[in-house]
Protein backbone atom coordinates (compact mmCIF):
# COMPACT_ATOMS: atom_id res chain seq x y z
CA UNK A 1 0.00 0.00 0.00
CA UNK A 2 2.89 2.39 0.60
CA UNK A 3 4.62 1.39 -2.57
CA UNK A 4 0.78 2.43 -4.43
CA UNK A 5 0.82 5.44 -2.39
CA UNK A 6 4.22 6.51 -3.41
CA UNK A 7 3.52 6.01 -7.01
CA UNK A 8 0.21 7.87 -7.04
CA UNK A 9 1.79 10.82 -5.20
CA UNK A 10 4.65 10.72 -8.52
CA UNK A 11 1.92 10.42 -10.85
CA UNK A 12 -0.26 13.29 -9.44
CA UNK A 13 3.35 15.27 -9.66
CA UNK A 14 4.19 14.48 -12.89
CA UNK A 15 0.41 15.51 -13.75
CA UNK A 16 0.48 18.86 -12.43
CA UNK A 17 3.70 19.74 -13.76
CA UNK A 18 2.73 18.46 -16.92
CA UNK A 19 -0.45 20.84 -16.53
CA UNK A 20 1.14 24.02 -15.63
CA UNK A 21 3.69 23.41 -18.48
CA UNK A 22 1.07 23.85 -21.16
CA UNK A 23 -0.86 26.29 -19.42
CA UNK A 24 2.49 28.65 -19.34
CA UNK A 25 2.90 27.54 -22.82
CA UNK A 26 -0.13 28.57 -24.05
CA UNK A 27 -0.78 31.78 -22.07
CA UNK A 28 3.39 32.79 -23.42
CA UNK A 29 2.51 31.64 -27.11
CA UNK A 30 -0.51 34.52 -26.63
CA UNK A 31 1.39 36.90 -25.75
CA UNK A 32 3.66 36.33 -28.54
CA UNK A 33 1.76 36.24 -31.50
CA UNK A 34 -0.04 39.86 -29.71
CA UNK A 35 3.68 41.33 -29.55
CA UNK A 36 4.85 40.42 -32.89
CA UNK A 37 1.83 42.01 -34.66
CA UNK A 38 2.47 44.81 -32.39
CA UNK A 39 6.23 44.78 -32.98
CA UNK A 40 5.75 44.56 -36.66
CA UNK A 41 2.87 47.32 -37.31
CA UNK A 42 5.55 49.66 -36.19
CA UNK A 43 8.20 47.73 -37.90
CA UNK A 44 9.98 49.67 -41.07
CA UNK A 45 9.52 47.75 -44.07
CA UNK A 46 12.88 49.15 -45.66
CA UNK A 47 14.94 47.22 -43.55
CA UNK A 48 14.21 44.02 -45.30
CA UNK A 49 16.11 44.33 -48.51
CA UNK A 50 19.44 42.99 -48.86
CA UNK A 51 19.95 38.44 -47.51
CA UNK A 52 21.96 38.94 -45.15
CA UNK A 53 20.45 42.11 -43.21
CA UNK A 54 17.40 40.42 -43.37
CA UNK A 55 18.02 37.33 -41.59
CA UNK A 56 19.84 39.92 -39.01
CA UNK A 57 16.71 41.97 -38.53
CA UNK A 58 14.37 38.63 -38.76
CA UNK A 59 16.95 37.20 -35.61
CA UNK A 60 16.80 40.73 -33.61
CA UNK A 61 12.51 40.70 -34.58
CA UNK A 62 11.99 37.30 -32.81
CA UNK A 63 14.09 38.13 -29.66
CA UNK A 64 12.15 41.70 -29.42
CA UNK A 65 9.17 40.14 -29.55
CA UNK A 66 10.23 37.40 -27.18
CA UNK A 67 11.30 40.51 -24.40
CA UNK A 68 8.01 42.34 -25.41
CA UNK A 69 6.21 39.45 -24.96
CA UNK A 70 8.20 38.64 -21.58
CA UNK A 71 7.29 42.40 -21.00
CA UNK A 72 3.58 41.60 -21.44
CA UNK A 73 3.64 38.80 -19.05
CA UNK A 74 5.14 40.54 -15.78
CA UNK A 75 2.46 42.98 -16.25
CA UNK A 76 -0.40 40.99 -16.40
CA UNK A 77 1.09 38.62 -13.66
CA UNK A 78 -0.29 41.16 -11.37
CA UNK A 79 -3.47 41.27 -12.21
CA UNK A 80 -3.97 38.02 -12.78
CA UNK A 81 -2.65 37.08 -9.12
CA UNK A 82 -5.17 39.06 -8.08
CA UNK A 83 -8.56 38.26 -9.96
CA UNK A 84 -7.06 34.40 -9.10
CA UNK A 85 -7.28 34.97 -5.68
CA UNK A 86 -10.31 36.62 -5.53
CA UNK A 87 -12.03 33.21 -8.22
CA UNK A 88 -10.75 30.59 -5.55
CA UNK A 89 -12.29 32.36 -2.70
CA UNK A 90 -15.46 32.30 -4.49
CA UNK A 91 -15.33 29.20 -5.86
CA UNK A 92 -13.38 27.04 -3.50
CA UNK A 93 -14.34 23.32 -4.28
CA UNK A 94 -15.14 24.26 -8.12
CA UNK A 95 -13.87 21.19 -10.15
CA UNK A 96 -13.29 23.20 -13.13
CA UNK A 97 -10.91 25.54 -11.61
CA UNK A 98 -8.69 23.49 -9.56
CA UNK A 99 -5.46 24.09 -12.10
CA UNK A 100 -5.68 27.84 -11.06
CA UNK A 101 -3.74 27.45 -7.81
CA UNK A 102 -0.66 28.29 -5.85
CA UNK A 103 1.75 26.26 -7.53
CA UNK A 104 0.95 27.58 -11.00
CA UNK A 105 1.07 31.39 -9.78
CA UNK A 106 4.29 30.75 -8.04
CA UNK A 107 5.69 29.12 -11.13
CA UNK A 108 4.72 31.96 -13.15
CA UNK A 109 6.13 34.57 -11.51
CA UNK A 110 9.13 32.60 -11.14
CA UNK A 111 9.33 32.16 -15.36
CA UNK A 112 9.08 36.16 -15.30
CA UNK A 113 11.96 36.47 -12.88
CA UNK A 114 14.27 34.13 -15.18
CA UNK A 115 12.63 35.16 -18.66
CA UNK A 116 13.41 38.91 -17.73
CA UNK A 117 17.06 38.34 -16.35
CA UNK A 118 17.78 36.59 -19.63
CA UNK A 119 16.16 39.39 -22.06
CA UNK A 120 17.76 42.57 -20.33
CA UNK A 121 21.52 40.54 -20.13
CA UNK A 122 21.42 38.40 -23.08
CA UNK A 123 18.82 38.99 -25.05
CA UNK A 124 18.67 42.04 -25.57
CA UNK A 125 22.40 42.61 -25.88
CA UNK A 126 23.28 39.96 -28.38
CA UNK A 127 20.21 41.13 -30.35
CA UNK A 128 21.87 45.45 -30.45
CA UNK A 129 25.43 43.90 -31.40
CA UNK A 130 24.44 41.21 -33.69
CA UNK A 131 22.24 43.85 -35.60
CA UNK A 132 25.36 46.54 -35.47
CA UNK A 133 28.21 44.03 -36.00
CA UNK A 134 29.42 43.57 -39.53
CA UNK A 135 31.79 40.59 -39.22
CA UNK A 136 35.58 40.56 -38.50
CA UNK A 137 37.45 41.85 -41.47
CA UNK A 138 39.86 39.06 -41.50
CA UNK A 139 36.99 37.08 -41.83
CA UNK A 140 35.53 38.46 -44.50
CA UNK A 141 38.28 38.25 -46.59
CA UNK A 142 38.98 34.65 -45.88
CA UNK A 143 35.56 33.41 -46.50
CA UNK A 144 35.58 35.60 -50.08
CA UNK A 145 38.89 33.26 -51.00
CA UNK A 146 37.57 30.30 -50.50
CA UNK A 147 34.05 30.87 -52.05
CA UNK A 148 36.44 31.99 -54.89
CA UNK A 149 38.33 28.88 -55.57
CA UNK A 150 35.65 26.53 -54.91
CA UNK A 151 32.39 27.61 -55.83
CA UNK A 152 32.06 29.83 -58.75
CA UNK A 153 28.17 29.09 -59.10
CA UNK A 154 24.52 30.32 -57.68
CA UNK A 155 25.78 28.21 -54.51
CA UNK A 156 28.65 30.39 -53.66
CA UNK A 157 26.26 33.01 -52.58
CA UNK A 158 24.40 31.29 -50.02
CA UNK A 159 27.88 30.10 -48.73
CA UNK A 160 28.79 33.63 -48.80
CA UNK A 161 25.36 34.62 -46.38
CA UNK A 162 25.83 32.05 -44.02
CA UNK A 163 29.73 32.45 -43.44
CA UNK A 164 28.77 36.71 -43.44
CA UNK A 165 26.21 35.57 -40.46
CA UNK A 166 28.82 33.01 -38.84
CA UNK A 167 30.98 36.22 -38.98
CA UNK A 168 28.91 38.41 -37.33
CA UNK A 169 27.92 36.32 -34.87
CA UNK A 170 31.29 35.52 -33.64
CA UNK A 171 31.98 39.42 -33.22
CA UNK A 172 29.18 39.75 -31.06
CA UNK A 173 29.86 36.79 -28.68
CA UNK A 174 32.95 38.93 -28.59
CA UNK A 175 31.55 42.07 -28.12
CA UNK A 176 29.31 40.54 -24.98
CA UNK A 177 32.33 38.63 -23.57
CA UNK A 178 34.40 41.57 -23.55
CA UNK A 179 31.37 44.09 -22.38
CA UNK A 180 31.14 41.29 -19.28
CA UNK A 181 35.17 41.29 -18.44
CA UNK A 182 34.93 44.77 -18.76
CA UNK A 183 31.57 45.20 -15.92
CA UNK A 184 33.34 42.30 -13.65
CA UNK A 185 36.28 44.41 -13.93
CA UNK A 186 34.45 47.74 -12.91
CA UNK A 187 33.12 46.06 -9.66
CA UNK A 188 36.11 44.41 -9.22
CA UNK A 189 37.90 47.08 -8.74
CA UNK A 190 35.27 49.50 -6.97
CA UNK A 191 35.29 46.73 -4.55
CA UNK A 192 39.30 46.52 -4.51
CA UNK A 193 38.91 50.68 -3.52
CA UNK A 194 36.06 50.80 -1.34
CA UNK A 195 36.73 47.57 1.11
CA UNK A 196 40.54 46.26 0.49
CA UNK A 197 40.31 42.83 2.21
CA UNK A 198 40.68 39.85 1.64
CA UNK A 199 36.42 38.37 2.09
CA UNK A 200 35.31 41.57 0.32
CA UNK A 201 37.58 39.88 -3.08
CA UNK A 202 36.59 36.17 -2.42
CA UNK A 203 32.89 37.24 -2.06
CA UNK A 204 32.94 38.41 -6.09
CA UNK A 205 33.80 34.88 -6.78
CA UNK A 206 29.76 34.46 -5.74
CA UNK A 207 28.80 35.51 -8.93
CA UNK A 208 25.81 33.42 -9.52
CA UNK A 209 23.69 33.48 -6.14
CA UNK A 210 24.83 36.70 -4.87
CA UNK A 211 25.36 39.14 -7.43
CA UNK A 212 23.38 38.16 -10.67
CA UNK A 213 19.91 38.35 -8.22
CA UNK A 214 21.51 41.58 -6.63
CA UNK A 215 21.90 43.16 -9.97
CA UNK A 216 18.54 42.25 -11.50
CA UNK A 217 17.63 44.07 -8.24
CA UNK A 218 19.37 46.99 -9.24
CA UNK A 219 17.70 47.37 -12.13
CA UNK A 220 14.07 47.59 -10.61
CA UNK A 221 15.36 49.78 -8.29
CA UNK A 222 15.86 52.32 -11.65
CA UNK A 223 12.72 51.06 -12.87
CA UNK A 224 10.93 52.19 -9.75
CA UNK A 225 12.88 55.64 -9.85
CA UNK A 226 11.76 55.72 -13.85
CA UNK A 227 8.40 54.80 -12.92
CA UNK A 228 8.31 57.72 -10.08
CA UNK A 229 9.55 60.03 -12.53
CA UNK A 230 7.38 58.79 -15.15
CA UNK A 231 4.25 58.36 -13.93
CA UNK A 232 3.35 62.10 -12.65
CA UNK A 233 4.12 63.18 -16.25
CA UNK A 234 1.92 60.52 -17.47
CA UNK A 235 -0.96 61.30 -15.70
CA UNK A 236 -0.86 65.13 -16.54
CA UNK A 237 -0.57 63.99 -20.40
CA UNK A 238 -3.36 61.33 -19.91
CA UNK A 239 -5.54 64.11 -20.29
CA UNK A 240 -4.32 65.56 -23.15
CA UNK A 241 -3.24 62.18 -24.87
CA UNK A 242 -6.98 61.07 -24.97
CA UNK A 243 -8.24 64.84 -26.46
CA UNK A 244 -6.29 64.01 -29.16
CA UNK A 245 -7.57 60.97 -29.63
CA UNK A 246 -11.49 61.58 -29.20
CA UNK A 247 -13.55 64.04 -30.56
CA UNK A 248 -14.29 66.76 -28.43
CA UNK A 249 -17.79 68.82 -28.50
CA UNK A 250 -18.32 71.43 -30.42
CA UNK A 251 -19.81 74.01 -28.80
CA UNK A 252 -19.65 77.77 -30.44
CA UNK A 253 -18.02 76.18 -33.18
CA UNK A 254 -18.56 76.07 -36.63
CA UNK A 255 -16.78 73.07 -38.39
CA UNK A 256 -18.16 73.72 -41.73
CA UNK A 257 -16.58 77.24 -42.20
CA UNK A 258 -13.31 76.05 -40.61
CA UNK A 259 -13.53 73.42 -43.14
CA UNK A 260 -13.87 76.01 -45.84
CA UNK A 261 -10.95 78.06 -44.77
CA UNK A 262 -8.13 74.79 -44.54
CA UNK A 263 -9.70 74.31 -48.07
CA UNK A 264 -8.66 77.00 -49.60
CA UNK A 265 -5.53 77.16 -47.48
CA UNK A 266 -4.43 73.81 -48.72
CA UNK A 267 -5.50 74.85 -52.30
CA UNK A 268 -3.20 78.30 -52.28
CA UNK A 269 -0.04 76.20 -50.92
CA UNK A 270 -0.69 73.41 -53.56
CA UNK A 271 -0.65 76.36 -56.33
CA UNK A 272 2.68 77.74 -54.67
CA UNK A 273 3.86 74.54 -55.24
CA UNK A 274 3.28 73.87 -58.82
CA UNK A 275 4.61 77.51 -59.85
CA UNK A 276 7.86 77.08 -57.62
CA UNK A 277 11.11 75.89 -60.07
CA UNK A 278 12.43 72.20 -58.98
CA UNK A 279 16.01 74.32 -58.18
CA UNK A 280 14.08 75.72 -55.10
CA UNK A 281 14.95 73.13 -53.31
CA UNK A 282 14.78 74.69 -49.77
CA UNK A 283 10.98 76.18 -50.44
CA UNK A 284 9.31 73.05 -51.84
CA UNK A 285 10.75 70.85 -48.88
CA UNK A 286 8.90 73.50 -46.71
CA UNK A 287 6.07 73.83 -48.19
CA UNK A 288 5.27 69.94 -48.63
CA UNK A 289 5.85 70.33 -44.84
CA UNK A 290 3.23 72.86 -44.58
CA UNK A 291 0.90 71.19 -47.06
CA UNK A 292 0.95 67.86 -44.72
CA UNK A 293 0.06 70.00 -41.44
CA UNK A 294 -2.69 71.43 -43.04
CA UNK A 295 -3.85 68.34 -44.84
CA UNK A 296 -3.82 66.51 -41.16
CA UNK A 297 -5.74 69.66 -39.85
CA UNK A 298 -8.26 68.98 -42.35
CA UNK A 299 -8.61 65.10 -41.89
CA UNK A 300 -9.10 65.79 -38.08
CA UNK A 301 -12.16 68.64 -38.70
CA UNK A 302 -13.49 66.40 -41.23
CA UNK A 303 -13.65 63.78 -38.60
CA UNK A 304 -15.16 65.65 -36.10
CA UNK A 305 -18.13 66.83 -38.35
CA UNK A 306 -18.92 62.53 -38.99
CA UNK A 307 -18.85 61.86 -35.47
CA UNK A 308 -22.50 61.15 -34.09
CA UNK A 309 -23.63 63.47 -30.90
CA UNK A 310 -23.47 60.59 -29.13
CA UNK A 311 -19.55 60.26 -29.49
CA UNK A 312 -19.16 64.41 -29.42
CA UNK A 313 -21.07 64.99 -26.21
CA UNK A 314 -21.47 61.81 -24.30
CA UNK A 315 -18.15 59.72 -24.82
CA UNK A 316 -15.62 62.69 -24.64
CA UNK A 317 -17.19 63.97 -21.17
CA UNK A 318 -17.35 60.30 -19.58
CA UNK A 319 -13.76 59.74 -20.71
CA UNK A 320 -12.18 62.76 -18.97
CA UNK A 321 -14.34 62.27 -15.54
CA UNK A 322 -13.43 58.62 -15.43
CA UNK A 323 -9.80 59.62 -16.27
CA UNK A 324 -10.04 62.35 -13.18
CA UNK A 325 -11.77 59.71 -10.74
CA UNK A 326 -9.19 57.06 -11.73
CA UNK A 327 -6.28 59.91 -10.78
CA UNK A 328 -7.81 60.56 -7.52
CA UNK A 329 -8.43 57.45 -6.32
CA UNK A 330 -5.11 56.87 -6.75
CA UNK A 331 -3.53 59.88 -5.32
CA UNK A 332 -5.82 59.17 -2.38
CA UNK A 333 -4.43 55.97 -2.11
CA UNK A 334 -1.12 56.40 -2.86
CA UNK A 335 -1.59 59.48 0.26
CA UNK A 336 -3.09 57.29 2.63
CA UNK A 337 -0.61 54.42 1.99
CA UNK A 338 2.45 56.89 2.97
CA UNK A 339 0.17 58.51 6.67
CA UNK A 340 0.21 55.05 7.07
CA UNK A 341 3.94 54.31 6.91
CA UNK A 342 4.63 57.29 9.06
CA UNK A 343 2.35 56.85 11.80
CA UNK A 344 2.03 52.68 11.79
CA UNK A 345 5.59 50.52 11.38
CA UNK A 346 3.60 47.45 11.23
CA UNK A 347 2.44 48.50 7.70
CA UNK A 348 5.66 48.46 6.10
CA UNK A 349 6.32 45.61 3.37
CA UNK A 350 8.33 43.25 5.03
CA UNK A 351 9.50 40.32 2.82
CA UNK A 352 6.99 38.26 1.04
CA UNK A 353 5.41 36.19 3.83
CA UNK A 354 1.54 36.18 3.73
CA UNK A 355 -1.49 34.21 3.57
CA UNK A 356 -0.90 32.66 -0.03
CA UNK A 357 -3.50 32.10 -2.96
CA UNK A 358 -6.46 31.09 -2.16
CA UNK A 359 -6.51 31.31 1.68
CA UNK A 360 -7.63 35.32 2.61
CA UNK A 361 -9.27 38.53 0.00
CA UNK A 362 -6.18 41.22 -0.64
CA UNK A 363 -9.06 43.62 -0.21
CA UNK A 364 -11.56 45.11 2.21
CA UNK A 365 -14.40 45.26 -0.28
CA UNK A 366 -13.68 41.79 -1.55
CA UNK A 367 -13.99 41.61 -5.55
CA UNK A 368 -15.48 44.73 -6.50
CA UNK A 369 -11.88 45.93 -4.44
CA UNK A 370 -9.60 43.79 -6.28
CA UNK A 371 -11.56 44.94 -9.72
CA UNK A 372 -10.42 48.58 -8.45
CA UNK A 373 -6.99 47.45 -7.29
CA UNK A 374 -6.32 45.60 -11.18
CA UNK A 375 -7.74 48.93 -13.18
CA UNK A 376 -5.85 51.08 -10.91
CA UNK A 377 -2.52 48.90 -11.88
CA UNK A 378 -3.14 49.14 -15.58
CA UNK A 379 -3.59 52.73 -15.09
CA UNK A 380 -0.25 53.15 -13.31
CA UNK A 381 1.44 51.35 -16.21
CA UNK A 382 -0.56 53.04 -19.14
CA UNK A 383 0.87 56.33 -17.22
CA UNK A 384 3.86 55.57 -16.64
CA UNK A 385 4.56 54.63 -20.50
CA UNK A 386 2.83 57.37 -21.72
CA UNK A 387 5.02 59.99 -19.14
CA UNK A 388 8.03 57.71 -20.52
CA UNK A 389 7.61 59.00 -24.09
CA UNK A 390 6.72 62.57 -22.92
CA UNK A 391 9.87 63.24 -21.48
CA UNK A 392 12.43 64.94 -23.62
CA UNK A 393 15.08 62.80 -23.07
CA UNK A 394 13.06 59.74 -24.43
CA UNK A 395 11.17 61.83 -26.95
CA UNK A 396 13.28 60.31 -29.70
CA UNK A 397 12.15 56.72 -28.61
CA UNK A 398 9.03 56.65 -29.45
CA UNK A 399 7.68 54.45 -32.11
CA UNK A 400 6.09 55.45 -35.60
CA UNK A 401 3.90 53.29 -37.57
CA UNK A 402 5.93 51.33 -40.66
CA UNK A 403 9.03 53.71 -39.52
CA UNK A 404 10.98 52.45 -36.77
CA UNK A 405 14.27 50.69 -37.03
CA UNK A 406 15.08 47.87 -35.33
CA UNK A 407 17.46 49.83 -33.52
CA UNK A 408 14.98 51.98 -31.71
CA UNK A 409 12.23 48.83 -31.16
CA UNK A 410 15.14 46.85 -29.36
CA UNK A 411 15.58 50.29 -27.26
CA UNK A 412 11.60 49.99 -26.72
CA UNK A 413 11.34 46.84 -25.57
CA UNK A 414 13.97 47.62 -22.60
CA UNK A 415 12.66 50.05 -21.62
CA UNK A 416 9.17 48.34 -21.58
CA UNK A 417 10.96 45.40 -19.88
CA UNK A 418 12.42 47.92 -17.18
CA UNK A 419 9.58 49.29 -16.56
CA UNK A 420 7.02 46.15 -16.11
CA UNK A 421 10.00 44.47 -14.00
CA UNK A 422 9.49 47.53 -11.53
CA UNK A 423 5.64 47.84 -11.71
CA UNK A 424 4.98 44.90 -9.09
CA UNK A 425 6.98 46.55 -6.49
CA UNK A 426 6.15 50.09 -7.54
CA UNK A 427 2.53 49.29 -6.91
CA UNK A 428 2.87 47.61 -3.86
CA UNK A 429 4.96 50.13 -2.01
CA UNK A 430 2.66 53.00 -3.00
CA UNK A 431 -0.08 50.73 -1.88
CA UNK A 432 -2.39 49.86 -4.95
CA UNK A 433 -2.45 46.19 -4.03
CA UNK A 434 -1.55 43.76 -0.62
CA UNK A 435 -0.60 40.85 -2.71
CA UNK A 436 2.01 38.50 -0.97
CA UNK A 437 3.55 35.62 -2.73
CA UNK A 438 4.47 32.58 -0.83
CA UNK A 439 7.73 30.46 -0.89
CA UNK A 440 8.15 27.64 -3.12
CA UNK A 441 8.19 25.10 -0.06
CA UNK A 442 4.92 26.44 1.40
CA UNK A 443 3.21 26.74 -2.09
CA UNK A 444 4.08 22.83 -2.94
CA UNK A 445 2.21 22.47 -0.23
CA UNK A 446 -0.61 24.52 -1.18
CA UNK A 447 -1.33 22.86 -4.12
CA UNK A 448 -0.58 19.51 -3.05
CA UNK A 449 -4.51 19.06 -1.57
CA UNK A 450 -6.12 19.73 -5.06
CA UNK A 451 -4.27 17.98 -7.31
CA UNK A 452 -5.17 14.74 -4.97
CA UNK A 453 -8.45 15.63 -5.14
CA UNK A 454 -8.92 16.87 -9.00
CA UNK A 455 -6.11 14.49 -10.47
CA UNK A 456 -8.26 13.64 -13.81
CA UNK A 457 -9.33 17.45 -14.43
CA UNK A 458 -5.95 17.01 -16.66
Amino acid sequence: MEGQDEVSAREQHFHSQVRESTICFLLFAILYVVSYFIITRYKRKSDEQEDEDAIVNRISLFLSTFTLAVSAGAVLLLPFSIISNEILLSFPQNYYIQWLNGSLIHGLWNLASLFSNLCLFVLMPFAFFFLESEGFAGLKKKKFVIVHQQFRAVTSQSFVKDQGIRARILETLVMLLLLALLILGIVWVASALIDNDAASMESLYDLWEFYLPYLYSCISLMGCLLLLLCTPVGLSRMFTVMGQLLVKPTILEDLDEQIYIITLEEEALQRRLNGLSSSVEYNIMELEQELENVKTLKTKLERRKKASAWERNLVYPAVMVLLLIETSISVLLVACNILCLLVDETAMPKGTRGPGIGNASLSTFGFVGAALEIILIFYLMVSSVVGFYSLRFFGNFTPKKDDTTMTKIIGNCVSILVLSSALPVMSRTLGLHKLHLPNTSRDSETAKPSVNGHQKAL
